[in-house]
Protein backbone atom coordinates (compact mmCIF):
# COMPACT_ATOMS: atom_id res chain seq x y z
CA UNK A 1 0.00 0.00 0.00
CA UNK A 2 2.40 2.17 0.73
CA UNK A 3 4.54 1.63 -2.09
CA UNK A 4 1.17 2.38 -4.27
CA UNK A 5 1.09 5.95 -2.51
CA UNK A 6 4.36 7.09 -3.51
CA UNK A 7 3.94 5.73 -7.11
CA UNK A 8 0.81 7.68 -7.68
CA UNK A 9 2.85 10.95 -5.51
CA UNK A 10 5.90 11.07 -7.76
CA UNK A 11 3.11 10.69 -10.82
CA UNK A 12 0.86 13.71 -9.65
CA UNK A 13 4.09 15.87 -8.46
CA UNK A 14 4.99 15.58 -12.20
CA UNK A 15 1.87 17.04 -12.90
CA UNK A 16 1.71 19.78 -10.76
CA UNK A 17 5.42 21.14 -11.62
CA UNK A 18 4.45 20.15 -15.55
CA UNK A 19 8.10 20.32 -16.38
CA UNK A 20 8.40 18.04 -19.48
CA UNK A 21 12.03 17.40 -19.19
CA UNK A 22 12.38 16.49 -15.61
CA UNK A 23 9.53 13.45 -14.97
CA UNK A 24 9.63 10.56 -13.05
CA UNK A 25 10.39 7.55 -15.48
CA UNK A 26 9.71 4.01 -14.24
CA UNK A 27 13.19 3.55 -13.20
CA UNK A 28 13.43 6.78 -10.98
CA UNK A 29 10.39 5.51 -9.42
CA UNK A 30 11.47 2.17 -8.90
CA UNK A 31 14.92 3.54 -7.01
CA UNK A 32 12.90 6.04 -4.78
CA UNK A 33 11.13 2.83 -3.54
CA UNK A 34 14.17 0.83 -3.27
CA UNK A 35 16.15 3.42 -1.27
CA UNK A 36 13.09 5.29 0.47
CA UNK A 37 10.79 1.86 1.03
CA UNK A 38 13.51 -0.66 1.03
CA UNK A 39 11.17 -1.68 -2.02
CA UNK A 40 12.79 -5.71 -3.24
CA UNK A 41 10.52 -6.78 -6.12
CA UNK A 42 11.39 -6.43 -9.79
CA UNK A 43 11.93 -3.21 -11.79
CA UNK A 44 9.73 -5.41 -14.33
CA UNK A 45 7.08 -5.05 -12.01
CA UNK A 46 7.11 -1.32 -11.31
CA UNK A 47 7.50 -0.18 -14.70
CA UNK A 48 4.00 -2.44 -15.72
CA UNK A 49 2.40 -0.75 -13.02
CA UNK A 50 3.50 2.96 -14.04
CA UNK A 51 2.32 1.91 -17.73
CA UNK A 52 -1.03 0.67 -16.29
CA UNK A 53 -1.44 3.77 -14.23
CA UNK A 54 -0.63 6.11 -16.95
CA UNK A 55 -3.23 4.39 -18.80
CA UNK A 56 -5.58 4.91 -16.62
CA UNK A 57 -5.11 8.26 -16.09
CA UNK A 58 -4.94 9.39 -19.83
CA UNK A 59 -6.99 12.88 -20.31
CA UNK A 60 -9.86 13.25 -22.56
CA UNK A 61 -10.38 16.34 -25.04
CA UNK A 62 -13.84 17.74 -26.17
CA UNK A 63 -13.42 17.86 -29.90
CA UNK A 64 -13.61 21.40 -30.99
CA UNK A 65 -15.49 22.55 -33.76
CA UNK A 66 -15.10 26.07 -36.05
CA UNK A 67 -17.08 28.52 -37.87
CA UNK A 68 -15.80 29.94 -41.39
CA UNK A 69 -13.74 32.86 -40.34
CA UNK A 70 -14.00 32.30 -36.97
CA UNK A 71 -10.06 32.05 -35.37
CA UNK A 72 -7.18 31.15 -36.31
CA UNK A 73 -4.10 29.38 -34.42
CA UNK A 74 -0.29 30.28 -34.59
CA UNK A 75 2.14 28.44 -32.96
CA UNK A 76 6.46 28.33 -33.41
CA UNK A 77 8.74 25.53 -34.19
CA UNK A 78 11.92 24.76 -35.21
CA UNK A 79 13.94 22.83 -37.77
CA UNK A 80 17.46 21.77 -39.09
CA UNK A 81 18.29 23.09 -42.77
CA UNK A 82 21.42 23.94 -44.97
CA UNK A 83 21.92 27.48 -45.97
CA UNK A 84 24.86 27.84 -48.14
CA UNK A 85 26.17 24.44 -47.04
CA UNK A 86 25.80 25.51 -43.54
CA UNK A 87 23.97 23.34 -40.81
CA UNK A 88 21.93 25.72 -39.06
CA UNK A 89 18.60 25.52 -36.93
CA UNK A 90 15.66 28.29 -38.39
CA UNK A 91 12.38 28.90 -37.33
CA UNK A 92 9.07 27.99 -37.91
CA UNK A 93 6.22 30.45 -38.20
CA UNK A 94 3.24 28.11 -38.48
CA UNK A 95 -0.86 29.46 -38.67
CA UNK A 96 -3.68 27.21 -39.17
CA UNK A 97 -7.83 28.37 -39.91
CA UNK A 98 -9.38 26.40 -37.40
CA UNK A 99 -12.65 25.85 -39.72
CA UNK A 100 -10.62 25.00 -43.60
CA UNK A 101 -7.72 23.93 -41.72
CA UNK A 102 -5.56 26.14 -44.85
CA UNK A 103 -2.51 25.97 -43.43
CA UNK A 104 0.52 28.98 -43.71
CA UNK A 105 4.28 28.52 -42.94
CA UNK A 106 7.23 31.02 -43.00
CA UNK A 107 10.97 30.53 -42.02
CA UNK A 108 13.09 32.98 -39.45
CA UNK A 109 15.85 33.38 -38.09
CA UNK A 110 14.57 34.05 -34.80
CA UNK A 111 11.74 33.83 -32.54
CA UNK A 112 11.30 37.55 -31.67
CA UNK A 113 9.02 40.25 -31.98
CA UNK A 114 9.11 41.41 -35.43
CA UNK A 115 9.30 38.30 -36.45
CA UNK A 116 6.35 36.94 -34.95
CA UNK A 117 4.27 40.77 -36.07
CA UNK A 118 5.62 39.78 -39.51
CA UNK A 119 4.44 36.28 -40.14
CA UNK A 120 0.70 36.98 -38.83
CA UNK A 121 0.71 39.91 -41.14
CA UNK A 122 2.08 37.60 -43.70
CA UNK A 123 -0.24 34.83 -42.81
CA UNK A 124 -3.20 37.38 -43.40
CA UNK A 125 -1.71 38.51 -46.67
CA UNK A 126 -1.61 34.47 -47.42
CA UNK A 127 -4.96 33.83 -46.61
CA UNK A 128 -6.26 37.22 -47.95
CA UNK A 129 -8.27 38.50 -44.65
CA UNK A 130 -8.63 38.41 -41.22
CA UNK A 131 -10.06 35.59 -38.86
CA UNK A 132 -12.31 37.26 -35.70
CA UNK A 133 -9.46 35.89 -33.13
CA UNK A 134 -6.30 34.36 -33.30
CA UNK A 135 -5.58 31.67 -30.51
CA UNK A 136 -1.48 31.20 -29.61
CA UNK A 137 0.31 29.97 -26.18
CA UNK A 138 1.72 32.81 -23.80
CA UNK A 139 5.16 33.01 -25.04
CA UNK A 140 6.46 36.02 -24.35
CA UNK A 141 6.51 38.04 -27.77
CA UNK A 142 2.70 37.96 -27.64
CA UNK A 143 2.43 38.40 -23.95
CA UNK A 144 3.71 40.97 -21.70
CA UNK A 145 2.25 39.25 -17.85
CA UNK A 146 -0.37 36.93 -16.88
CA UNK A 147 -1.56 34.09 -18.89
CA UNK A 148 -4.59 32.45 -20.81
CA UNK A 149 -7.93 34.27 -20.01
CA UNK A 150 -5.67 36.54 -17.69
CA UNK A 151 -2.98 37.25 -20.24
CA UNK A 152 -2.15 40.70 -21.12
CA UNK A 153 -0.47 41.20 -24.69
CA UNK A 154 2.97 42.87 -25.25
CA UNK A 155 2.11 46.57 -26.58
CA UNK A 156 2.78 45.93 -30.61
CA UNK A 157 0.61 42.69 -30.38
CA UNK A 158 -2.20 44.84 -29.50
CA UNK A 159 -1.48 47.02 -31.94
CA UNK A 160 -1.44 44.69 -34.80
CA UNK A 161 -4.55 43.25 -33.33
CA UNK A 162 -6.19 46.29 -33.57
CA UNK A 163 -5.04 47.50 -36.99
CA UNK A 164 -6.48 44.09 -38.39
CA UNK A 165 -9.65 44.20 -36.12
CA UNK A 166 -8.90 40.52 -34.33
CA UNK A 167 -9.45 39.73 -30.71
CA UNK A 168 -6.31 37.67 -28.99
CA UNK A 169 -7.00 34.43 -27.55
CA UNK A 170 -4.24 33.02 -25.33
CA UNK A 171 -3.74 29.17 -24.13
CA UNK A 172 -4.16 27.78 -20.37
CA UNK A 173 -0.43 26.84 -18.95
CA UNK A 174 -0.38 23.07 -20.34
CA UNK A 175 -3.05 22.91 -22.83
CA UNK A 176 -1.63 22.33 -25.90
CA UNK A 177 -5.09 21.01 -27.05
CA UNK A 178 -6.15 24.50 -27.45
CA UNK A 179 -3.85 24.77 -30.29
CA UNK A 180 -3.36 21.47 -31.48
CA UNK A 181 -3.88 21.67 -34.90
CA UNK A 182 -1.18 23.76 -35.32
CA UNK A 183 0.87 22.10 -32.93
CA UNK A 184 0.08 18.75 -35.32
CA UNK A 185 1.02 21.22 -38.33
CA UNK A 186 4.64 21.80 -36.92
CA UNK A 187 5.56 18.35 -36.68
CA UNK A 188 3.96 17.79 -40.72
CA UNK A 189 6.05 20.90 -42.27
CA UNK A 190 9.21 18.79 -40.68
CA UNK A 191 8.15 15.30 -42.00
CA UNK A 192 6.78 16.28 -45.08
CA UNK A 193 8.50 19.36 -46.56
CA UNK A 194 11.75 19.71 -44.72
CA UNK A 195 13.07 15.75 -45.17
CA UNK A 196 15.80 15.43 -46.60
CA UNK A 197 17.25 18.23 -45.20
CA UNK A 198 16.74 21.27 -47.55
CA UNK A 199 20.19 22.32 -49.23
CA UNK A 200 19.37 26.58 -49.80
CA UNK A 201 21.53 29.59 -50.96
CA UNK A 202 19.14 31.80 -48.33
CA UNK A 203 16.29 31.72 -46.71
CA UNK A 204 13.90 33.41 -49.23
CA UNK A 205 14.61 30.56 -51.02
CA UNK A 206 13.66 28.17 -48.20
CA UNK A 207 10.17 30.61 -47.84
CA UNK A 208 9.38 29.84 -51.30
CA UNK A 209 9.65 26.13 -50.86
CA UNK A 210 6.99 26.54 -48.13
CA UNK A 211 4.56 28.99 -49.79
CA UNK A 212 4.33 26.54 -52.55
CA UNK A 213 3.50 23.24 -50.31
CA UNK A 214 0.94 25.15 -48.31
CA UNK A 215 -0.81 26.09 -51.75
CA UNK A 216 -0.90 22.43 -52.95
CA UNK A 217 -1.77 21.61 -49.46
CA UNK A 218 -5.30 22.90 -50.56
CA UNK A 219 -5.68 20.24 -52.82
CA UNK A 220 -5.89 17.89 -49.55
CA UNK A 221 -9.12 16.22 -48.12
CA UNK A 222 -8.61 15.49 -44.73
CA UNK A 223 -10.39 12.13 -43.47
CA UNK A 224 -14.02 12.53 -42.62
CA UNK A 225 -14.40 15.80 -44.44
CA UNK A 226 -16.33 16.11 -47.31
CA UNK A 227 -14.58 18.89 -48.94
CA UNK A 228 -10.97 19.54 -49.83
CA UNK A 229 -9.01 21.86 -47.91
CA UNK A 230 -8.76 24.31 -50.73
CA UNK A 231 -13.19 24.60 -51.41
CA UNK A 232 -13.24 25.14 -47.66
CA UNK A 233 -11.12 28.03 -47.96
CA UNK A 234 -13.48 29.49 -50.60
CA UNK A 235 -16.27 29.14 -48.28
CA UNK A 236 -14.05 30.63 -45.61
CA UNK A 237 -12.48 33.58 -47.29
CA UNK A 238 -16.13 35.16 -47.33
CA UNK A 239 -16.05 34.95 -43.46
CA UNK A 240 -13.07 36.81 -43.54
CA UNK A 241 -12.77 40.42 -41.63
CA UNK A 242 -10.83 42.21 -44.85
CA UNK A 243 -7.51 43.17 -45.05
CA UNK A 244 -7.04 47.07 -44.12
CA UNK A 245 -6.13 49.48 -46.46
CA UNK A 246 -2.74 50.13 -45.00
CA UNK A 247 -0.27 47.43 -44.12
CA UNK A 248 0.97 47.38 -40.78
CA UNK A 249 4.84 48.22 -40.24
CA UNK A 250 6.33 45.24 -38.38
CA UNK A 251 10.23 46.24 -38.34
CA UNK A 252 12.08 47.14 -35.46
CA UNK A 253 12.48 50.88 -36.21
CA UNK A 254 15.46 53.27 -35.10
CA UNK A 255 15.39 56.52 -34.54
CA UNK A 256 18.12 58.50 -37.61
CA UNK A 257 21.47 57.41 -37.34
CA UNK A 258 24.54 59.10 -38.89
CA UNK A 259 26.65 57.40 -41.43
CA UNK A 260 30.31 57.65 -40.81
CA UNK A 261 33.15 57.93 -42.74
CA UNK A 262 33.49 54.48 -43.67
CA UNK A 263 30.25 54.20 -45.15
CA UNK A 264 28.73 52.21 -42.88
CA UNK A 265 25.95 52.77 -40.25
CA UNK A 266 25.07 50.85 -36.94
CA UNK A 267 21.91 48.51 -36.36
CA UNK A 268 21.84 46.25 -33.07
CA UNK A 269 25.16 44.72 -32.40
CA UNK A 270 26.21 44.52 -36.24
CA UNK A 271 27.54 47.41 -38.92
CA UNK A 272 26.38 47.70 -42.74
CA UNK A 273 27.77 49.63 -45.94
CA UNK A 274 25.24 52.23 -47.95
CA UNK A 275 26.71 53.99 -50.79
CA UNK A 276 29.29 56.34 -50.29
CA UNK A 277 27.25 59.46 -51.14
CA UNK A 278 25.22 59.12 -48.16
CA UNK A 279 28.22 59.78 -46.21
CA UNK A 280 27.74 62.33 -43.18
CA UNK A 281 23.86 62.04 -43.86
CA UNK A 282 21.24 60.94 -41.26
CA UNK A 283 19.67 57.59 -42.40
CA UNK A 284 16.37 55.82 -41.04
CA UNK A 285 17.18 51.69 -40.38
CA UNK A 286 14.33 49.40 -40.65
CA UNK A 287 15.40 45.55 -38.96
CA UNK A 288 12.83 42.87 -39.90
CA UNK A 289 12.39 39.45 -39.10
CA UNK A 290 14.92 38.38 -42.22
CA UNK A 291 16.32 41.32 -43.81
CA UNK A 292 17.27 44.75 -43.12
CA UNK A 293 16.54 48.08 -44.82
CA UNK A 294 18.22 51.52 -45.12
CA UNK A 295 16.00 54.49 -45.94
CA UNK A 296 16.58 58.12 -46.72
CA UNK A 297 14.00 60.73 -46.90
CA UNK A 298 11.77 57.93 -47.97
CA UNK A 299 13.80 56.27 -50.64
CA UNK A 300 15.23 53.00 -50.19
CA UNK A 301 19.01 53.01 -50.51
CA UNK A 302 20.38 49.74 -49.03
CA UNK A 303 18.81 46.36 -48.30
CA UNK A 304 20.96 43.20 -46.30
CA UNK A 305 19.90 39.46 -45.42
CA UNK A 306 19.47 40.47 -41.13
CA UNK A 307 22.69 39.37 -39.45
CA UNK A 308 22.56 38.30 -35.68
CA UNK A 309 25.64 38.07 -34.72
CA UNK A 310 27.55 40.53 -32.83
CA UNK A 311 30.86 42.78 -34.08
CA UNK A 312 30.80 42.38 -37.67
CA UNK A 313 30.33 44.48 -40.63
CA UNK A 314 28.21 43.39 -43.72
CA UNK A 315 29.49 45.33 -47.16
CA UNK A 316 28.17 46.02 -50.71
CA UNK A 317 30.73 46.35 -53.00
CA UNK A 318 28.61 48.41 -55.37
CA UNK A 319 28.67 50.87 -52.41
CA UNK A 320 32.69 52.35 -52.68
CA UNK A 321 33.37 51.33 -56.52
CA UNK A 322 34.02 54.69 -57.13
CA UNK A 323 36.93 54.78 -53.91
CA UNK A 324 38.63 51.80 -53.98
CA UNK A 325 41.50 52.22 -56.85
CA UNK A 326 43.98 53.50 -55.39
CA UNK A 327 43.88 50.22 -53.10
CA UNK A 328 41.53 47.98 -54.60
CA UNK A 329 43.30 44.43 -54.24
CA UNK A 330 43.98 45.26 -49.82
CA UNK A 331 40.02 47.41 -49.56
CA UNK A 332 38.54 45.35 -47.27
CA UNK A 333 34.26 45.62 -49.22
CA UNK A 334 36.60 43.93 -51.75
CA UNK A 335 38.49 41.41 -49.74
CA UNK A 336 35.18 40.36 -48.10
CA UNK A 337 32.61 40.46 -50.70
CA UNK A 338 35.00 38.75 -53.87
CA UNK A 339 36.11 35.39 -53.66
CA UNK A 340 40.55 34.50 -54.06
CA UNK A 341 39.65 33.26 -57.39
CA UNK A 342 38.31 36.89 -58.72
CA UNK A 343 40.85 38.56 -57.06
CA UNK A 344 43.84 36.48 -59.10
CA UNK A 345 42.12 36.73 -62.33
CA UNK A 346 42.10 40.59 -61.47
CA UNK A 347 46.38 40.38 -60.69
CA UNK A 348 46.47 39.09 -64.83
CA UNK A 349 45.25 42.29 -65.67
CA UNK A 350 47.29 45.59 -66.57
CA UNK A 351 46.70 47.21 -62.84
CA UNK A 352 44.48 48.70 -60.69
CA UNK A 353 42.19 50.17 -62.84
CA UNK A 354 41.47 47.51 -64.76
CA UNK A 355 40.51 45.47 -61.60
CA UNK A 356 38.07 48.16 -61.07
CA UNK A 357 36.68 47.69 -64.05
CA UNK A 358 36.29 43.60 -63.28
CA UNK A 359 34.76 44.75 -60.20
CA UNK A 360 31.95 46.64 -62.15
CA UNK A 361 31.39 44.06 -64.47
CA UNK A 362 30.91 41.87 -61.13
CA UNK A 363 28.07 43.92 -60.04
CA UNK A 364 26.50 44.19 -63.68
CA UNK A 365 26.87 40.56 -64.33
CA UNK A 366 27.08 38.43 -60.79
CA UNK A 367 30.65 36.91 -59.88
CA UNK A 368 29.90 33.61 -61.56
CA UNK A 369 29.47 34.82 -64.78
CA UNK A 370 32.79 36.75 -64.87
CA UNK A 371 34.65 33.83 -63.73
CA UNK A 372 32.96 31.46 -66.04
CA UNK A 373 33.67 33.73 -68.82
CA UNK A 374 37.25 34.45 -67.88
CA UNK A 375 37.62 30.22 -67.48
CA UNK A 376 35.56 30.25 -71.25
CA UNK A 377 38.72 32.04 -72.74
CA UNK A 378 41.41 29.60 -71.57
CA UNK A 379 43.95 32.75 -71.24
CA UNK A 380 46.77 32.51 -68.98
CA UNK A 381 49.26 35.30 -70.30
CA UNK A 382 47.50 38.68 -72.01
CA UNK A 383 44.30 38.75 -70.11
CA UNK A 384 42.63 41.92 -71.10
CA UNK A 385 39.30 43.80 -69.48
CA UNK A 386 38.00 44.03 -73.23
CA UNK A 387 38.47 40.18 -73.68
CA UNK A 388 36.05 39.68 -70.59
CA UNK A 389 33.92 41.90 -71.60
CA UNK A 390 33.49 40.61 -74.84
CA UNK A 391 32.59 37.75 -73.51
CA UNK A 392 29.84 38.93 -71.54
CA UNK A 393 28.62 40.61 -74.17
CA UNK A 394 25.84 38.22 -76.18
CA UNK A 395 26.86 38.23 -79.51
CA UNK A 396 24.13 39.67 -82.15
CA UNK A 397 22.22 37.46 -84.07
CA UNK A 398 22.75 36.84 -87.63
CA UNK A 399 20.09 38.65 -89.50
CA UNK A 400 19.57 36.55 -92.51
CA UNK A 401 18.28 38.60 -95.93
CA UNK A 402 15.49 37.76 -97.73
CA UNK A 403 15.64 35.69 -100.48
CA UNK A 404 15.43 37.76 -104.00
CA UNK A 405 12.85 36.93 -106.43
CA UNK A 406 11.12 37.59 -109.27
CA UNK A 407 7.47 36.73 -108.31
CA UNK A 408 6.85 39.52 -106.54
CA UNK A 409 3.56 40.93 -106.98
CA UNK A 410 2.29 44.97 -107.16
CA UNK A 411 -1.35 45.54 -106.70
CA UNK A 412 -1.85 48.29 -109.53
CA UNK A 413 -3.89 51.64 -108.51
CA UNK A 414 -7.40 52.54 -109.80
CA UNK A 415 -6.50 56.29 -111.15
CA UNK A 416 -10.61 56.29 -111.95
CA UNK A 417 -11.28 56.67 -108.17
CA UNK A 418 -9.43 59.72 -107.76
CA UNK A 419 -11.17 60.95 -110.99
CA UNK A 420 -14.39 60.90 -109.17
CA UNK A 421 -12.69 62.22 -105.98
CA UNK A 422 -11.97 65.20 -107.91
CA UNK A 423 -14.93 65.50 -109.99
CA UNK A 424 -16.59 65.87 -106.46
CA UNK A 425 -14.98 68.61 -105.57
CA UNK A 426 -15.48 70.87 -108.16
CA UNK A 427 -19.37 70.39 -107.62
CA UNK A 428 -18.73 70.89 -103.89
CA UNK A 429 -16.85 74.13 -105.30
Amino acid sequence: MTSSILLKGCLKEDEAENVNKQKHTARRIYDRLVDELGFTGGESTIRQVVADFRKKTAKAFVPLSYEPGEAVQIDWGEATVYLQGQKVKINLFCMRQCYSADIFVKAFYRQNEESFLEGNVNGFDYFNGVPSKVIFDNAKVAVKEGFGTHAKAQERYQTLSAHYAFKTEFCNIASGHEKGLVEGLVGWIRRNVLVPIPRVENIDELNQILVERCLKYRTHQISRREFTVGQMVDVERLAFIPLPKYRFDTSKGTTTYKVDTFSTVKFDYNYYSVPINYVGKDISIKGFGNEVVMIHKHVQIAEYPRYYGRGDTKYKLEHYIDLIERSVFNAKPVKSTVSSQLLEIGKQLSGPKDMVKLLRLCVDYGEDKVIAAVEGLKVRQDLSIELVRSSLIPPVPDIKPLPLTNEIKVQTTKLSQYDQLIKGEDKAI
